[in-house]
C-alpha cells in the first residue's frame, strides 16, 4: 500500500458512503483512480465488507456484556462445535479465542439484564462444552471504533 492507498483506507474506515469523486478530492486522485485502488485493495483482502453501523441503544440493545468462557475440554472435536454454536447466536457479536485463564471472550448485546440471564442460564451454560463463565457488564462506552490504525 502506498500513501494514497493508506489515506483511502483511513477515510473509508470512517465513511464508506463517500462517492469515488468525493474520495478522490480528499486524497488528491481521480474518481477512476480511487475506484481502481479500491478494487485492488478488495482483491488483496485489505478491504472487506462494506457495512453500516447501527446504534445499539436505538434498537433496544443497550446492554453490553463481556463474558469469559472456560471450556471443559480443549480437543478440536469439542471446540469446533462450540465455535459453530457461537457463530449462530445473534446476541454474540464478537468472539475471541483467548490465551491465559479463560478460553474465550464473548461480547454479547442484549436489551437488559433479564435477557442476558435467559441467554446465559438457558443457552450458554447448557452447552456441553462450557465448563464455567464469568460475566462483566459495561457501564458505559468510553471509546468504540472499527477503524484500525495504519501508521
Amino acid at each position: 500500500m502506498d500513501a494514497i492507498d493508506k489515506r483511502i483506507v483511513e477515510i473509508l474506515q470512517r465513511d464508506a458512503s463517500l462517492s469515488h469523486a468525493d474520495l478522490g478530492e480528499r486524497v488528491g486522485a481521480s474518481a477512476a483512480s480511487c475506484w481502481r485502488r479500491i478494487k485492488a485493495l478488495e482483491a488483496a483482502g485489505i478491504l472487506t465488507a462494506t457495512v453500516r453501523l447501527v446504534d445499539p441503544e436505538q434498537i433496544g440493545l443497550a446492554v453490553n456484556v463481556f463474558c469469559n468462557i472456560r471450556v471443559r475440554n480443549h480437543a478440536q472435536e469439542v471446540r469446533k462445535p462450540f465455535e459453530d454454536f457461537l457463530k449462530g447466536r445473534p446476541e454474540v457479536i464478537e468472539c475471541y479465542s483467548m490465551s491465559g485463564e479463560w478460553d474465550y471472550m464473548l461480547r454479547i448485546a442484549v436489551a437488559d439484564v433479564a435477557d442476558y440471564e435467559k441467554f446465559l442460564m438457558r443457552t450458554l451454560l447448557e452447552h456441553p462444552a462450557v465448563g464455567s463463565a464469568s460475566s462483566h457488564f459495561a457501564l458505559s462506552t468510553t471509546k468504540y471504533t472499527t477503524a484500525l490504525p495504519l501508521s
